[in-house]
């Protein structure tokens, strides 16, 4: 048994998934794969952000297709055994796997660590093919197209995790990434032994020009290619299905409700237009009983800032409307994997769209869900360069009081805010701006409420609703916005149409808010360029 090549590895880690309570059956992935076995000589690459699945996915083509152990045990149950093909494909190959995260000990320098790869694969080599007469110093492509030449029958399958490791190691200078790219090429492009070579990762290979290195892969991303999107995420009826089992496998209290994982880990569009939840948060949520941040646990917000920080004064205006849950246009571009340089918006963007940050559809970026959108908050409240934002968000929590108390002049006061910059959004042009403004005034009310935007209450949609979300006994908020009218119009318009409804018990029910509700107009004035608030008890 080797490392690389007849590792037993994939199997054991696949087979554990299987067992555990809220794993998803993604096989039917393998009868895309089929028919690029039989042809022979494929190269695809899947792209999708961190934590959807990728390397799972790698452990389970790597189990299947493998001749070193018999994955019957594992496959027999799972929806591909289904499928006609299913005996003539299952454990009839040899498999190369190689996760290039998984390298033990430090690596001093990139030659330290693509020795290592090479070494581990050259011993496999040696020992699966001792008649070979293979040279342990031997590279790795001239071992393997030794051991073709003497069988030629002796192909491969290649699966390889996390490609784009290097490019995310500070021992990688730009001209050892080439390099990297470079043994690549090498080791796949062209050669008699590859059958079939699966590559995921997070960053799309780049591409210099029509003679790039890895220009034999077809690239599978989740905002530009339709195939393999429902293999990647978990979709509406699985995320429905997983909750049904939480319901039957937890005891005692049900803190996570199905509502909670739409609005906390789902919003990601796939080009097939369907939408897809963060597959390693909502299992988290189900394991644990809590809806949580389970983004990250190790990076704080500043992950985020990383991209921004390149160009700040170029995404500040988008963020704020972001933030407030507005989708911005953005063109997005290939990622060029070897180029970490973002000065543009379109280029911060795109970089975001890659790592699950922001999603994309139609032409628009946004943030997907509470999950992220928690995390932007943190950068929003924390990050001075971001100037008029920043100044807003930091203000919001003594917002949110003064609107509690009915505090208006405190109010009117941190609004003006944002006369002390002359940017595009605070124009007002469209109440667009006037609503991402009020959002970024309100945002530590996040914490104590669930906002929610343009939310059918009573006759029509309100502009902000606030729900109380530990303490139901907290004051609710209905919140309505006028640009070029007054707060007075806004409160009539909250009564006319009846938003309170959305806090009130309906006949025989009880009732679910028992604190006051708040009618809070807020309207801004084009001619003397002044906010107005006023807020009334209903």
């Amino acid at each position: 048994m080797g490392i690389y090549l007849n590792s037993e590895t994939a199997y054991t880690l696949y087979k554990n998934e299987t067992k555990k309570p809220y794993f998803v059956d993604k096989s039917l992935l393998l009868e895309e794969l089929f028919p690029l076995v039989e042809e022979g000589t494929n190269y695809i690459c899947v792209i999708r952000p961190r934590r959807f699945g990728k390397t799972v996915a790698a452990n389970m083509i790597a189990s299947f297709f493998s001749n070193v152990r018999d994955s019957a045990d594992i496959f027999d149950s799972l929806k591909i055994s289904r499928n006609e093909q299913y005996e003539t494909y299952r454990n009839q190959y040899m498999v190369i796997h190689i996760s290039f995260s998984d390298i033990s000990g430090q690596c001093a320098s990139y030659r330290d660590y693509i020795r290592k790869i090479e070494k581990r694969l050259v011993k496999d080599l040696r020992k699966a093919f001792p008649e070979a007469e293979l040279d342990q110093e031997d590279s790795a492509v001239d071992a393997l197209l030794e051991v073709y030449a003497e069988n030629s029958a002796h192909r491969f399958i290649f699966v390889m995790d996390e490609w784009d490791f290097p490019f995310h190691q500070d021992f990688a200078a730009e001209e050892e990434k080439r390099e990297y790219l470079r043994f690549l090429r090498s080791l796949l492009k062209d050669r008699p032994y590859v059958l079939l070579a699966y590559m995921t990762g997070i960053l799309p290979i780049a591409k210099y020009s029509s003679g790039s290195e890895l220009n034999m892969f077809a690239e599978f991303t989740m905002a530009s290619e339709q195939r393999f999107s429902e293999y990647f995420g978990f979709t509406e009826t699985e995320a429905d299905q997983l909750f049904d089992r939480y319901r039957k496998n937890t005891a005692g209290i049900w803190h996570v409700t199905r509502e909670g994982l739409k609005r906390w880990y789902n919003g990601y569009h796939s080009k097939a237009g369907g939408r897809l939840y963060n597959p390693r948060s909502l299992v988290l949520a189900l394991s644990n009983n809590n809806l949580g941040n389970y983004w990250t646990s190790s990076g704080p917000y500043d992950e985020i800032f990383y991209y921004i920080k390149h160009n700040v004064a170029a995404v500040r205006e988008d963020l704020a409307l972001m933030a407030s849950g507005h989708a911005v246009p953005v063109k997005v571009r290939e990622y060029a994997a070897a180029s970490m340089d973002l000065t543009t918006r379109d280029e911060i963007f795109s970089a975001m769209v890659v790592y699950g940050f922001l999603t994309y559809e139609n032409g628009k970026v946004s943030i997907p869900n509470k999950e992220l959108m928690d995390k932007f908050d943190e950068m929003l409240q924390k990050e001075s360069s971001l100037g008029y934002v920043y100044r807003l968000a930091r203000e919001s929590q003594r917002m949110l009081e003064a609107t509690l108390a009915g505090d208006t002049d405190t109010m009117s006061e941190i609004l003006e805010i944002v006369h002390d910059t002359e940017t595009p959004l605070l124009r007002y042009n469209h109440e667009t701006e006037l609503t991402a403004v009020v959002n970024l005034a309100y945002l530590a009310a996040r914490d104590r409420y669930r906002v929610e935007r343009e939310d059918k209450a009573g006759i029509g949609y309100v502009d902000f609703i606030f729900y109380p979300e530990a303490d139901k006994s907290a004051d609710c908020i209905i919140l309505e916005l006028k640009a070029g009218h007054s707060p007075e119009e806004a409160i009539c318009q909250i009564k006319e149409r009846k938003y309170d409804l959305r806090f009130r018990a309906r006949p025989g029910e009880r009732q679910k808010y028992t604190g006051r509700i708040l009618a809070v107009g807020i309207g801004y004035g084009k001619e003397k360029k002044e906010h107005r608030c006023k807020v009334e008890v209903l």
